[in-house]
Parts: C-alpha cells; structure tokens; sequence
C-alpha cells in the first residue's frame, strides 16, 4: 500500500506546490510534472474534458511519476467520487460546497465504514491492482486518502466553522474568483472583502489543524503563503501552453521582421 506524500508533506507543517490539469491526456506530462519539480496535480473533472477512463489513466500516469494525485470532481455524489479514489487518486476536492449536509455526504463517500460509507474493493488502482487484507486496507486508507473542500461560495464562508467541525476533513482550497463573483465584489487581491473572507477561511482551518490552500495566479500565492497557505496550486495546462505559445510567437514575429 503507497502512503499519501503529499499528505507527510503538509502534516509536516511543510508546502507542496501543484498545478491543475484540464486538456493534457498524455502520459507525458506526468514525466514533465515531475521533472518539474511539482508535489501533486489536480485533474480537473469539474470544468476540464476528462471522463472516467481518461482520468483512470492519468491517475496511474502520476502515481508512477512519483507525484500526488488528486482530482477535482464536478459534483459531491458518491458515484463521481468513489470511483477515482478506486482509480487510485490520493484525495479529492469538491467545488461549490456550502453546507454540513454536503460535506457529511463527501466524507461518507471517501472514507471506508466505520468513518464513512465507502464500499470497499481492493483490486484496484489504489492499491496497484493488488489484493489486500480489507481490514488493513481500509484502516490504511481511511488514515491516507485526503478530502478537500473548494471554498468558493459566500455560504461556505459564513458556515466554515459548521463545515469544518464535520469530522474527516482534511483541508480547504480557496477558489478566488468564483468567490469573488459570489461576493459581489472585484477579483482585486487586496479587496477588503475577500481579505476578509479568506483570513477567515484560514484561521478556522488553522484552529483545526487542517491544511488551507488556494489556486491561483502567482500573485495571489505570494500574497497568501506568509498567512500560512501551505497547498499552492498555480495555473492550468492550458494557462500555460497559452502563454508560452503566445511568447513564442511574440518572439519568432520580432526576429522575422528584422530580416
């Protein structure tokens, strides 16, 4: 059985550094990944292109690369979450998440009884298609698979101490600017109102011993870390094929035009 690294790297009181993938379905950017230097990398089920197989893949693509992954599921139903932990993602985090209710049922859909509801299969990705003995494996689980919650919501905001007394809770991800926009206010970093509504998200955490992290650009990041973010997960695979596109060309235009 693989223990969690990201996890030993954040209970250390330590930071990882991530990014998200949308797009990319190749093996390849697994290796690049992890070339790079990258802890972890969240595949983006929510918003990103993948089904269940493709992630299946990328899953296993990541766990051999020696990084975490994790995986952003679109919705908090136990279909959409049991199966990429079976497929061997080491955590999940669910967006839009407003109330205790919501995060009883992500909890249930994570853990294995008698923490929460899973039902149990061990032959799977998770544990590289092994078999294993089910009490082992499901004490082992329970204790490694991380559960996080997107706070991106002015109710998440206003329940985060409710959200977070539901035990099985691991850590919280800011999303600023669906936060932002559910704030009624601009996505400027030192808006007073999301200031305040992040510190708050980051002290509840703190008080529980639970991670906090967000995604974003490098200048919310750099912001955010001194006030005690340790999960930092920076652009997309698509941010930055964009960008490093659009230099490229910038540059092949400015020595073309001095011929």
């Amino acid at each position: 059985m693989r223990p969690n690294r990201l996890r030993a790297i954040l209970q250390s009181g330590e930071f990882a550094i991530g990014t998200m993938i949308q797009e990319i379905r190749s093996p390849a950017i697994a290796i690049i990944l992890a070339h790079a230097g990258f802890d972890f990398a969240f595949i983006d089920m929510e918003h990103g292109r993948f089904d269940l197989e493709s992630a299946a893949n990328l899953i296993q693509s990541l766990r051999l690369a020696g990084l975490t992954p994790l995986v952003r599921v679109p919705e908090s139903e136990y279909h959409l979450i049991a199966r990429v932990l079976d497929a061997g993602a080491e955590g999940i985090m669910v967006p839009r998440v407003e109330t205790p209710a919501q995060v009883k049922q992500i909890v249930n859909s994570v853990r294995f009884p008698p923490l929460g509801k899973r039902g149990l299969s061990t032959t799977k990705g998770h544990n590289d298609f092994q078999s294993a003995d089910p009490w082992e494996f499901t004490r082992f689980m329970n204790r490694e698979n991380l559960v996080i919650l997107q706070i991106e919501r002015k109710e998440a905001v206003d329940q985060i101490e409710d959200l977070l007394d539901v035990p099985g809770v691991d850590g919280v991800v800011i999303g600023p600017t669906d936060l932002s926009v559910s704030l009624g206010v601009s996505k400027a970093l030192d808006d007073p109102h999301m200031v305040i509504a992040i510190d708050r998200v980051v002290a509840a955490a703190r008080r529980r011993g639970l991670f906090s992290g967000i995604h974003a650009g490098m200048d919310w990041i750099s912001f955010w870390r001194p006030r005690g973010m340790t999960l930092l997960a920076c652009a997309t695979d698509l941010d930055l094929l964009n960008t490093s596109f659009h230099h490229l060309s910038a540059e092949l235009r400015k020595v073309g035009q001095k011929g």
